[in-house]
């Protein structure tokens, strides 16, 4: 039998990055836990072994229950009765097996029955999951909520509802309102104090909410009477225990079908708050999105590998004309490319969740002493570090699991547009990528002040310092002509301070430093395995005439035709 795992070297390959030792001995506080918990690692070595062993596991499961359900799921669905959710039967079966494998919760601290795993074998799971059910993820991913309720929440919470997760009880993320999407400063739902029972009740509607009949929520309500604004709304926690909720419907999707898309009703729904008041929206929910971002990300990641598979098999299978269709140089290029955005999505992936794993666990860290200069300093660089490749990998990661989908099924030609092929599935649950947890067109918002400030070029500054080996002196010097034209895009843009002219470029801007930096980054996995060589070389072709032709468009665009572009 197959594993998701063993057989996709570059999960190997980043789970074993340089990093990691650092990474695990700031996450095992120098492995402390082993004298109190058996399971826990006595050393770097045994906690890598942990993981490895995690992850076949996982490899085993995605393989021969997850993949062959995800067909079946996509078909029947899940269904609401009286209020209630019932998942597809594979989508339980899957549940289940999750459930005894003990993969809930991973990432919390053995105090809380979890395993205390770093972020990136958790976010690795999350990529091999995407690949074998993109639906499916939705549900698994979401137990990183618990990772802001750790973070945000107090004792007592932590005590009363993280061993539930690890457990396998679900949770949901409620923000959006049929009134409030993307402008999440607009929430309405109404969260008011009893004096008589001294707690919270909520009032309202929720919509779009995945998986909202889970077992515990994180719900943005408005606390503050007579405000509108972001400093009106708090985070709390709703117990499904409690009552109060029921799902009004569910959304029939194009995709992702197994996933569970709500409308909720609050009615006097009896909930806890979690954190301070009015910090629901300005800190809280920030948090929770870049968390669940990076599970978009890993979503997307999966779905790409997926889709280059798809492409790859039936054009090596396909004759056309007495030949496999993959030696006609229009198919065989489409696939490279296809292997090359995977491998650059994947890298960029692990690199921003080794960022987040380092920011956590100084943070972790500083909750229990106060941390030397040095160390606040590291934390400050990998926190600034996750803010800026968050957005610029969920944007970018998204499109190309939506480009690779889209060439998955072009490869099939006629074949692809049947449901007969798994291509066609793939394809309508990657479109929902580069929408959900912020558009791209958001994601670029976000990314575009680290292209202002030069925390994306003081970062590839760094790529390009690193030694590398002779034969990949020639594709570095392609990449420092690329940042080259970067930076000539970025000055010829700025030099007019003018807000709407770089809001009309900000798209441009951002992918030019990613090409740049998907390239480094790829450069570096050439560096340490050569078997990277060639979507390195593949991928900085395609990024270098990307970037040629933002270079063009952006000095050769003449500002008094921004005006044309503007409908209304």
């Amino acid at each position: 039998m197959a594993n998701y795992y063993l057989d996709t070297p570059g999960l190997k390959h980043h789970l074993h990055h340089p990093l990691m030792k650092r990474i695990v001995e700031l996450k095992e506080r120098n492995y402390a836990d082993k004298e109190t918990y058996d399971y826990a690692p006595v050393d770097f070595e045994d906690a890598m072994d942990s993981y490895e062993k995690v992850l076949e596991i996982v490899g085993e499961i995605c393989d021969e229950i997850i993949a062959p359900n995800a067909e079946e799921v996509d078909h029947e669905g899940p269904t609401v009765s009286d209020g209630r959710v019932t998942y597809a039967a594979g989508t339980q079966v899957n549940l289940d097996v999750v459930r005894k494998a003990g993969l809930m919760g991973i990432t919390m601290p053995r105090r809380y029955d979890g395993l205390n795993f770093p972020v990136v074998p958790y976010i690795m799971i999350a990529d091999m999951v995407s690949r074998a059910d993109a639906g499916f993820e939705n549900l698994w991913g979401l137990q990183d909520c618990a990772e802001t309720l750790y973070e945000f929440g107090n004792e007592d919470q932590r005590k009363k509802y993280i061993p539930r997760v690890c457990a396998g009880e679900t949770m949901s993320m409620d923000l959006t309102e049929p009134d409030a999407g993307s402008d999440l400063q607009s929430v309405m739902l109404k969260a008011t104090f009893s004096e008589t029972d001294n707690c919270w009740y909520l009032n309202g509607v929720k919509r779009f909410i995945t998986n909202g009949d889970a077992d515990i929520h994180l719900v943005l309500a408005r606390s503050e009477e007579g405000t509108r604004d972001g400093r009106g709304l708090s985070m709390f926690i709703y117990d499904k225990r409690n009552g109060g909720v029921t799902v009004r419907r569910i959304e029939n999707k194009m995709g992702i079908k197994g996933s569970p898309t709500c409308e909720l009703v609050y009615r006097n729904a009896k909930a806890e708050l979690c954190g301070e008041r009015k910090l629901g929206l300005i800190k809280y929910v920030m948090g929770l999105m870049n968390n669940a971002r990076l599970g978009i990300m890993a979503q997307s990641v999966g779905l790409s590998e997926a889709a280059y598979r798809e492409g790859f098999a039936y054009a090596m299978e396909r004759k056309q004309f007495g030949k496999a269709i993959i030696e006609f140089p229009a198919v065989y290029e489409m696939v490279s490319l296809m292997r090359a955005k995977a491998d650059a999505s994947r890298s960029m992936l692990y690199e921003t969740a080794r960022f987040v794993d380092m920011y956590k666990a100084w943070d972790d860290v500083s909750k229990e002493r106060k941390l030397e200069p040095e160390e606040r300093q590291e934390m400050k660089k990998y926190s600034k570090l996750a803010d800026a490749f968050t957005p610029m990998g969920k944007g970018m990661t998204s499109e190309y699991a939506n480009q690779n989908a889209y060439d998955a099924i072009q490869i099939h030609g006629g074949s692809g547009f049947m449901k007969d092929y798994t291509c066609e599935r793939l394809y309508r649950d990657a479109r929902i990528t580069n929408i959900y947890e912020g558009t791209t067109q958001l994601q670029v918002v976000a990314a575009i002040r680290h292209v202002i400030t030069g925390t994306y070029l003081a970062q590839i500054r760094e790529y390009e310092a690193i030694g590398y080996k002779p034969e990949l002196e020639e594709l570095k010097n392609r990449l420092m002509e690329m940042t080259a034209k970067y930076e000539e895009v970025v000055a010829h843009v700025t030099e007019y301070k003018d807000n709407e002219y770089l809001d009309f470029h900000a798209r441009r801007l951002v992918e030019a430093a990613a090409h740049c930096i998907f390239g480094y980054l790829l450069l570096q996995d050439a560096n340490r395995d050569e078997a990277f060589s060639r979507s390195a070389r593949v991928y900085t072709a395609y990024g270098r005439a990307e970037v040629d032709k933002i270079h063009s468009y952006i000095t050769t665009f003449d500002r008094k035709d921004l005006g044309f572009f503007k409908i209304v």
